[in-house]
This record gives C-alpha cells, structure tokens and sequence, in this order.
C-alpha cells in the first residue's frame, strides 16, 4: 500500500482498500464511468458514482468517534448492500451506548462468536464439495478430499496463526486436472468452492476481517462496495475483451463477489440478475435519451445480446423504452464518430 494515502486517486482507492482489480482504467469505459444513478446489475442497489470516493475521503477525515463515522455512513446507507446493512445495524446499536468510542472496537468485541460462526459457514460449504466427490472415480475424489480435509483441520484450529486463506484452497483446487470425463463435475465442484463465506457475503466474515482494521478503513469499506467498477461480463481471464460490449458498470461487490464465476452460476447465487440487470439497461436508457452516452447508441443492443449469449438464455432484455431503432442507433454512432474525427484533425 502507498506510503501517502492521500495522493491515491479513487481508483487506487478501489485497489488497495478493498482489494480488487479497478477496470476503469480502460478509455472503453469511459462512456459508463460518466454515468449517475445507475442500478447494479448484479446485486440491484443504486450504485455509488467512484467520483463521489474523493469528497467521502475528506469527511472520513474529520471523524474522530464512532458516532461521527456513522452519521457520515448514514448518507449512504440507502445504497448499501445486505451485508453492509447488518454491520451498519450492529454499529448502530454499539453507538447508542458508546458514541465516543471507535468502529474497530465494536468488532473486536464480537469478533470470537463471529469466528465460531463463520468456521461453520465455511464447513458447510466443505461439506458441499465433498459431497460432489460422489460423482468422481476414487483417484480424483481422493485428491479432492485431501484438500478439503486439509482446509478442515485448519477451519477448526485454535492456532491463530494458523487460519484458513479462500483463496489458497481455490487456487489448490484449480491445480488439480480432472479426466476428460470429469471436467463438468469439477466446474461444479469449483463453482461450489466459491460459495465459501466472504466480507461481501458473510456478516461473520466481514467481522472477522476487519476487526483488526482502523475504524477509518472500515468505513471506507462500508462505502467502497457499493461504488461503480467496471465489469467484464466474459472475464478477461477467460478471453473477454475491454470494450464497451464486454462492459457492465456495477457495484465493486458485485464485481468482486462474482470473481471468475460463469454468469449462468452467478444467476443461480443470485437470482434477480435479471430482473436487476432490466433496471440497469433502463437507467442507461434513460441517460442516452438526456444525451449523456453519445457515440454509444448501440450499447443496448449489444449488451442484451451478450447477456443472452453469456447467461445462456437467462437473461433477456427488452428495449421497449428505447426510442432509437438498432439502425438509427448504428446511424447515430457513426456519425459522432465522424465527428470526433474532424475534431482531432
């Protein structure tokens, strides 16, 4: 992390406090990053714009207590998610008895039964994954188990050195190559393993990780998850493009969250995908109708087709409050692009 935080830009900020690849970067995205009151696509919350992150900074400056951190997060809580909404209640509930106190000593207090809870959480899942073992020959369910059993004996230990890291047992479990017949079991068995509790899906989780944190930096995560990002709707990792047509804007939880996931797995984890990605292309509908997306006429267009493609059928927009035909749109973008070029030369 930067020696000088106050030097970082907002997508630093994205990077470093809440651990995720910012894709913003890209001029692709520019037409999207613009964009106000947008509805996550993902998860259904009215996105933070990241341009609100800088202000955000300067106001967390100033709270010295717990109650001042709260009432600056209660601007906010409209746009929280789930998990953000429970620890907010929580805080809300160790205010009213200790307002001159700080965020991180409310979870430090609640941190051991959070702790017990989460194991089970993340037991749970292991069970899960076991059981699609069933499916595969002995050898392979073999090495899956030892894994599992592995995660298991660190789940339950009271070293606290010792604690189980999500991330090492996905990347374990991506070092195993399965037999050719195996290959689908094994996506599932991958695709449960994501199942495992997070800080964006766990209030356990969430807790636990943050306990040891500064109250500032735990009110900064409160926020940064409902912030704008840019999403690949094809991860890159698996060949998507950074283009527009590849681009959802979303809330840096639901990109998170989603990690490498097919969309069709993340439809099943959440099931209002559709109806919330119908609200988000009407809200970029809206604001092309204001003028605010010109030379991107065609986006609708193209993101419903490759939500159809992606979700595998699932998901299927309509266009209805669309003003502009798909030709009038092609037209549309055509010439903006025509006149961009006479305003370079």
């Amino acid at each position: 992390m930067p020696s000088n935080k106050k030097s970082l830009s907002p997508e630093d900020y994205l990077k470093y406090y809440y651990d995720i690849p910012y894709e913003g970067s890209t001029s692709a995205g520019k037409p999207l990053r613009r964009l106000r009151n947008i509805i996550c696509p993902y998860r259904g919350i009215k996105i933070i714009p990241s341009t609100a992150i800088k202000d955000f900074e300067k106001r967390l400056e100033k709270c010295k207590t717990a109650s001042d951190a709260l009432n600056l997060l209660s601007n906010y809580y409209d746009n929280f998610l789930p998990t953000e909404k429970a620890i907010y209640a929580i805080f809300k509930d160790f205010v009213s008895i200790n307002p001159n106190d700080n965020l991180k000593n409310c979870l430090q207090m609640i941190r051991r039964n959070c702790l017990t809870k989460l194991k089970l959480e993340e037991l749970e899942v292991l069970d899960e994954v076991d059981l699609l073992t069933h499916k595969l020959c002995a050898s392979s369910a073999l090495e899956v188990r030892e894994k599992t059993t592995k995660c298991r004996q660190i789940i339950i230990s009271e070293n606290e050195k010792d604690f189980f890291k999500r991330k090492i047992f996905l990347a374990s479990l991506e070092g195993i190559i399965p037999k050719e017949n195996e290959r689908e079991i094994f996506a599932d068995i991958k695709n449960k393993a994501l199942f495992l509790p997070t800080s964006e899906s766990s209030k356990n989780a969430f807790v636990v990780k943050y306990s040891k944190r500064t109250q500032k930096e735990i009110a900064r995560r409160l926020f940064i998850a409902s912030t704008a990002t840019i999403e690949h709707i094809t991860p890159a990792s698996l060949g998507g493009t950074n283009n527009i047509g590849n681009f959802l804007l979303t809330s840096a939880s639901g990109n998170r969250y989603r990690e490498n996931m097919p969309l069709v797995e993340y439809i099943k984890r959440h099931e209002k995908i559709p109806q919330y990605t119908q609200a988000y292309i009407d809200c970029v509908i809206e604001e092309i109708h204001k003028g605010n997306m010109q030379g991107s006429e065609t986006y609708p267009y193209i993101i419903k087709k490759k939500l159809f493609e992606e979700s595998k059928g699932r998901i299927l927009i309509s266009l209805s409050n669309y003003k502009y035909s798909e030709d009038d749109a092609i037209l549309m973008v055509k010439e903006y692009e025509h006149k961009w070029d006479k305003y370079k030369k």
